[in-house]
């Protein structure tokens, strides 16, 4: 997979993820915890598509193949971790939810 590619990639997943957590806790907030629970696996899956690619990534550069590390590598990196973060989050906002 060239750089091209590979950045598109945790961009987008990056960024479906963080969409798809927000709307798990809209869902938590209304009272269908079910509904949030399923769009929560769904934000790890689409998480996982992006580690995935971390990790072709890691395992080249262990081979020998350098990945060139631009700007646009450093926002796909950004765009992941903003979207783990609030994932994060929302799990514990929902469960917050949950007990209420």
């Amino acid at each position: 997979m060239d750089i091209e590619m590979i950045v598109m990639k945790l961009v987008v997943c990056g960024g479906n993820a963080r969409s798809t957590a927000i709307e798990a806790l809209r869902s938590a907030k209304n009272g269908d915890f079910t509904h949030a629970d399923q769009l929560m696996e769904d934000a790890e899956k689409t998480i996982q598509e992006a580690h995935e690619v971390q990790t072709e990534m890691i395992q080249n550069e262990l081979n020998g193949k350098k990945a060139e590390v631009g700007l646009l590598m450093v926002h796909a990196q950004d765009h992941l971790m903003n979207a783990m973060t609030v994932m994060d989050l929302c799990k514990e906002m929902i469960d917050i939810l949950r007990i209420k």
